[in-house]
């Protein structure tokens, strides 16, 4: 009985400091998202050099993996564009007006019908050129969506689209890489293509160190047994998607770019737990697989 005694004491100061530690890790991962939000919400002289929001639709085609262009060039009148973290608009409003030179995205002269797009950001940065572009244009022939996460929306009120695009948008900058995967792969169509990027990433055939010497990559993945886990294989255990995975090495930093086609319904994203974030323009963020349990499985990617 006095073992029992001592024992019991002891057991509760160690789950204290466990509680106590595990809520100091909350507290600075919260500290953390307050300062991204104020990145976010920067505006004028106030916004951070590194936080673009007036990126031009060639970049995307120089950014994206090659099969972009194709992709991107078949958009008809019935199709659907959806652009996360689209800032200003600038890549939709060179789709409606013209204002990029590029022969790859070229997709008809400018009386053509084009499909309609909708551009999503967290901050409202729509300009003087996105309205008057918006008043010339069909109701809902281009819609902007700001002032909630893309998690905060459902399918209900975005719909289902044949692409979706994000140029150093949520894919690069949320806590919860999972959840953001499920809601993409939610709203995209079978047979639809989600293009991204992210910078600083250790890429598929492991050639890259980190762009700054003595940091880490800016996104890792540890396995369940802790061993690395690479972004793209990764995303390669999702069920019922095919990933493509490019270098962009002249990007600096530079780029892994790349395309996720949804080949079936059935979908399901390979879970996360988020270890770390630090505020950025993009933010570092470190992720650890969930060991399996007994009597589970790891979902496999099926086509």
């Amino acid at each position: 009985m006095t073992f029992l005694r001592k024992i019991v004491p002891i057991i509760a100061v160690l789950w204290l400091a466990q509680a106590h530690a595990a809520d100091l890790g909350r507290s600075a991962v919260e500290a953390e998202l307050l300062k991204q939000d104020s990145i976010y919400q920067g505006q004028g002289q106030d916004r951070d050099k590194g936080y673009t929001v007036d990126r031009p639709l060639a970049s995307y085609a120089d950014g994206f993996p090659s099969e972009f262009a194709r992709v991107f060039g078949k958009l008809t009148p019935q199709d659907r564009w959806l652009d996360i973290g689209a800032g200003e608009g600038q890549a939709i409003l060179d789709y409606y007006t013209g204002g990029y030179n590029n022969a790859q995205l070229q997709t008809g002269s400018l009386g053509d019908k084009r499909a309609q797009a909708v551009a999503m950001s967290i901050e409202d940065r729509r300009s003087a050129l996105w309205q008057r572009t918006t008043s010339t244009l069909p109701f809902n022939q281009i819609q902007y969506f700001a002032g909630k996460r893309l998690r905060e929306y459902s399918s209900d009120e975005l719909g289902h689209f044949q692409l979706i695009t994000d140029m150093l948008g949520g894919f690069s900058y949320t806590n919860d890489l999972a959840l953001y995967m499920e809601k993409v792969l939610d709203l995209l169509a079978v047979n639809g293509s989600f293009f991204t990027v992210l910078q600083d990433v250790h890429r598929e055939d492991g050639s890259n160190a980190p762009y700054y010497a003595g940091s880490p990559f800016l996104t890792e993945i540890a396995d369940a047994d802790g061993a690395e886990l690479k972004v793209c294989s990764w995303l390669k255990r999702i069920a019922c998607v095919e990933v493509v995975c490019e270098p962009r090495a002249h990007w600096k930093p530079p780029l892994e770019s790349y395309r996720v086609r949804k080949v079936c319904n059935d979908v399901k994203v390979p879970p996360l737990t988020p270890l770390h974030y630090q505020a950025g323009t993009p933010p570092e963020r470190r992720y650890q697989v969930p060991a399996v349990e007994a009597g589970s499985s790891q979902p496999t990617n099926v086509h």
